[in-house]
């Protein structure tokens, strides 16, 4: 298992230094140079959002509580296919026609053409304080992956993981943290595939998994859940309702949409946008069924579930499974899903720190090579702090993801919707809704009412949404935004029209209907 595992943290650093070699400038850390194939835009967008969740806080929640939580996979569903249907094309267009703004931040302050950098610094501050809450979820997996494969210590296995993470995000950028994104996702994909169905074999009789669970005390559980395989049984309107909101999130989420902003053209969104929501769909199934075989498995098997909250049952199904080297090679897949998405999230923060607030508040301008040093030093700050909040971790995987998406989802999402259909969004407007949502979700769990019960993304979006469109009626857009939005669209459509164009193309078949 160990050489499995060495032999794989050597492959994601070896990708990291073929990125470093193609690596030369500051925008290329950044954004890669907008040149992502659409497969790879995909997968990277994929394997970054779905984290240590997806192999274990997704198939813990059903393990425990039943078919209830399916209810976040169909939001989750339509949320990814939205995301790219809706936003990856025209994120694509405007953000490179809205002064090649490279990060969220900058995209808004350039879409309203705040002089102010106040939207900015805000978005900025925000993608910092929430992004700092989502790594520290990925280094609780970490920590939680090590101790129940190696039966080691919590704060070494961290420790070890978040160093691998930070050497190839610092060293590698944004091509670093795309590729090993794809064959990240790919190990997730086959694991969760591969596992439940070797595990159904293992099994005395494989049709019980659709009715062990509701008759029978399973795992670790001295009684049987009667409406296990109930979607609705047990779970109020509030429930269904905070559950399917998720979706509302994948908006507002910059470690997502910014794969959008670095595809080589919009009209590649449309083939990634098919491979992606395949992606995905697939490995939801994987993990249902994970969640289904192991009502079953460790019942007649009489192997121990290691975590209460059922989080490693992957991993503890995968240990029992395989022999030792295969096993290694499907834990992987976990690694995988925990790295992906921390690096995407250090990355993005990063740039936050250099891009969108050094930047604007620095006195002086430093060339790129500076730009570059100080946005890899800041991999390794954000990785620090985040390692120590994970240090004595005080709530689940899924608590700490559910609290930086809900905050991204609430700040960002409207404002990103906003900015891409609605020609009368102002600075004053964007501003407005980004804290109403960030200070919403921060306040909501605090308050004690039955109300708090939803989910904080519900109130936070439309709260959000009504003061940004207040304030945006009651101010002006400044000059020259109203026709900048034409040409992004004009742009936006004859790419998706001519689908062989490059982008380039269509900036300049742009400008000679201007002239």
């Amino acid at each position: 298992m160990i050489l499995a595992i060495v032999l794989y943290f050597a492959a994601m650093l070896a990708i990291g230094y073929y990125s470093w070699c193609r690596t030369k400038k500051y925008d290329d850390y950044v954004l890669g140079g907008r040149g992502l194939p659409p497969f790879v835009a995909a997968i990277s967008a994929g394997a970054s959002d779905m984290s240590g969740w997806l192999l274990m806080g997704l198939p813990g929640a059903l393990f425990v509580a039943g078919f209830s939580e399916l209810w976040i996979v169909i939001g989750l569903l339509i949320g990814t296919w939205a995301n790219w249907k809706w936003v990856a094309p025209r994120l694509r267009s405007y953000s490179e026609v809205a002064g090649n703004s490279i990060t969220l931040p900058s995209f808004f302050e350039n879409r309203t053409r705040d002089s102010s950098r106040v939207l900015r610094i805000t978005a900025a501050i925000i993608i910092i304080f929430f992004f700092t809450f989502y790594v520290s979820s990925g280094m609780v997996a970490g920590g939680k992956y090590f101790e129940s494969t190696f039966g080691g210590e919590y704060l070494t296995g961290m420790l070890i993981i978040g160093a691998v993470t930070v050497i190839y995000t610092f060293i590698g950028g944004f091509l670093a943290v795309s590729y090993t994104d794809v064959v990240q996702g790919m190990l997730m994909f086959f694991a969760l595939l591969t596992v439940p169905v070797i595990a159904l074999f293992a099994l005395d009789t494989p049709s019980e998994i659709f009715s062990f669970a509701a008759e029978n005390p399973y795992g670790p559980f001295p009684e049987a859940n009667p409406t296990y395989f109930n979607l609705f049984a047990g779970v109020s309107a509030v429930t269904i309702i905070s559950n399917l909101a998720w979706g509302l999130g994948y908006m507002g989420q910059p470690h997502i949409i910014t794969r959008f902003m670095a595809l080589r053209s919009p009209a590649e969104a449309a083939s990634a946008r098919r491979t992606g929501t395949l992606w995905v769909t697939l490995c939801y199934i994987g993990a249902i069924f994970t969640a289904l075989v192991a009502t079953v498995f460790f019942t007649q098997t009489g192997a121990q579930v290691t975590d209460p909250n059922g989080e490693t049952i992957f991993l503890d199904m995968t240990r029992v499974l395989f022999h030792p080297l295969v096993a290694g090679i499907v834990l992987t897949a976990v690694l995988a899903a925990i790295m992906s998405t921390m690096s995407s999230q250090l990355l993005i923060t990063s740039s936050a720190l250099i891009e969108d607030l050094y930047r604007v508040l620095g006195k002086r301008q430093l060339a790129g090579e500076r730009l570059l040093l100080l946005s890899r030093a800041m991999v390794v700050l954000i990785a620090l702090v985040a390692i120590a909040l994970a240090a004595n971790p005080s709530d689940t995987i899924l608590g700490l993801v559910g609290f930086a998406w809900a905050g991204f989802g609430a700040a960002f999402g409207p404002v990103v919707i906003a900015s891409l259909y609605w020609k009368g969004l102002t600075s004053q407007g964007a501003i407005a809704g980004m804290i109403t949502g960030a200070v919403t979700v921060f306040m909501w769990g605090s308050v004690d009412s039955p109300i708090t019960e939803m989910y904080e993304i519900v109130p936070g979006v439309i709260l959000a949404t009504a003061v940004m469109v207040a304030v945006s009626a009651t101010t002006r857009t400044r000059p020259g935004v109203a026709e900048e939005f034409d040409t992004a669209m004009r742009v936006n459509d004859y790419a998706m029209r001519n689908p062989e164009a490059s982008f380039e193309q269509a900036l300049e078949r742009n400008r000679g209907a201007d002239a």
